[in-house]
């Protein structure tokens, strides 16, 4: 069984759009920017054997405010720039009630099932209270990346960092 990273899309790989204090993902390739040292982060995790896998809440999917191939053309920047394995995305919002929107693990188990991964030996990554709890859900480690939004957490996350390079640092060091 392999060990997995487990990454959030928005406000971890790349920069979230903030508005009144809450996240927001990006909704054209123009507001899409990865955040500094993001490659060589995830770099480091390749070659130390770590499966990547993206797992991404996208609701505006669903509710219109993205197109579906503005979000592929993201993905595949993302696959083009970053040494990522997976990405797994979740179109619905929360009244949809599906098994995958975080903070349910369905795109980590999911990911589990594909990749032979065993989850208990792998780390999430994600800068919201449903990337925390999801990962809990699944058995992962989870790591929290604190920007200071305007939001309670509803789990405690194993680890807190303000990036993704710290993050990488606790990784490899367990």
């Amino acid at each position: 069984m392999k060990r997995a990273v487990f990454l959030d899309r928005d406000g971890v790989l790349n920069r979230s759009v903030v508005r009144a204090g809450r996240p927001y993902a990006p909704t054209s390739l123009d507001e899409f920017e990865l955040l500094p040292g993001v490659l060589e982060a995830l770099t480091d995790l390749r070659t130390a054997g770590f499966v990547l896998v993206v797992v991404t809440n996208q609701p505006d999917l669903a509710t219109g405010r993205i197109r579906p191939e503005v979000a592929e053309a993201i993905h595949q920047k993302l696959r083009a720039l970053l040494p990522i394995d997976d990405i797994k995305v979740c179109g619905h919002v929360d009244e949809d009630d599906c098994s995958c929107r975080k903070p349910r693990p369905g795109m980590l188990l999911e990911a589990a099932r594909d990749w032979s991964i065993d989850l208990y030996r792998s780390f999430i990554v994600g800068d919201r209270w449903r990337d925390v709890a999801a990962g809990k859900a699944a058995g992962c480690k989870t790591i929290f990346v604190d920007y200071g939004y305007a939001e309670e957490l509803a789990d405690r996350p194993d680890f807190v960092v303000t990036s993704l390079p710290e993050a990488v640092k606790i990784i490899l060091g367990n």
